[in-house]
């Protein structure tokens, strides 16, 4: 039943035999037996791909729940006696925000867990959990995949920023339609800006003749006097404090970014569960302390020119 499941989630006998350990033919050949042995062919194969016949799709899903509830239950008592174990293979962005707190994380969470042995790989796009073999995901606002479990565990403030060279040439924006005018460097040819203040809410189209899918360029654009940006106020506080940004609109608060972790199944191992609930615990905390650390003081070139507000970032 483990190796039908097995085969099943990654629709390759390679893979699972990858993740199984084994011979590919050593999994093909008992995968055969088993057909035989209930009298119904659950897989067709072909050359090029595996597929689930309908006595597949129904076995499957009852096949996975047990599979899922015997090896959780292996977990927990293996968990008992020494703690949490084994490899925990984690898929996270490159995100500058990410790197910037996820080692001091990892590195508290690996402390308490002497047995759990940590792999991150990090990638811009989708994650295909199954096919890359890992345990979870931390990701950027929540997954449009149905087929996932997301978990959101925190939220990054956001703000929006510009150069003083920028804002010489091109005035500062003060309502969210004014953004319309203004050179926006995004990640792709256009996006939408969903800012709020008090009750009000405006959605804004943004965009610019320059774009970006990395944010430590979009940044180096801003501060070259490119356009505008957003950023986590955590992740330029330093810029803002040398004077090379300027924060704009900061009565208006920009759509914070969720910080969610997407796992495949809610039946967890004990060793990505115990990532989770720590995860969910400090990393609020390591992120408020991170940024207590590197508060910078008020703007201080708001005298010298006169379209600059005198803004203080909050702690």
């Amino acid at each position: 039943m483990a190796l039908f499941v097995e085969v099943a989630k990654r629709k390759s006998f390679s893979q699972a035999a990858l993740a199984l350990e084994m011979p590919v033919s050593s999994l093909s050949r008992r995968i055969t037996v088993f057909e035989s042995t209930i009298g119904v062919r659950l897989l067709d194969r072909t050359t090029r791909k595996i597929s689930l016949t309908s006595y597949g799709e129904a076995y499957f899903k009852q096949a996975l729940r047990l599979v899922e509830e015997a090896q959780r239950a292996y977990d927990d008592i293996t968990a008992e006696a020494k703690g949490p174990s084994g490899l925990l293979k984690i898929a996270a962005p490159p995100d500058t925000w990410m790197l910037q707190h996820l080692s001091t994380l990892l590195t508290e969470f690996k402390a308490n867990h002497a047995y759990v042995q940590l792999q991150i790989d990090l990638g811009y796009g989708s994650v295909d959990l199954v096919g890359g073999r890992y345990d979870l995901a931390l990701t950027l606002d929540p997954p449009q995949e149905g087929s996932v479990i997301a978990r959101k565990i925190m939220e990054v403030e956001n703000g929006i920023f510009a150069a003083p060279a920028y804002l010489e040439d091109w005035g500062c924006p003060n309502v969210p339609q004014d953004l319309v005018d203004h050179h926006v460097i995004v990640p792709g040819p256009s996006a939408e800006w969903v800012l709020s203040r008090g009750g009000e809410t405006a959605t804004v189209a943004v965009s610019g003749p320059v774009s970006s899918n990395s944010p430590t360029l979009t940044r180096r654009f801003a501060i070259e006097g490119q356009g505008l940006f957003a950023d986590s106020l955590s992740h330029v506080r330093a810029d803002v404090e040398s004077g090379a940004l300027v924060q704009v609109m900061p009565t208006w608060r920009l759509q914070p970014t969720s910080i969610h972790i997407v796992t495949t199944s809610r039946l967890l191992p004990a060793k990505v569960r115990s990532f989770i609930d720590f995860a969910a615990e400090r990393f609020p905390a390591v992120t408020k302390a991170s940024n207590r650390e590197n508060a910078p003081a008020v703007v201080s070139a708001a005298h010298e020119m006169p379209y600059l507000r005198r803004v203080i970032l909050p702690h």
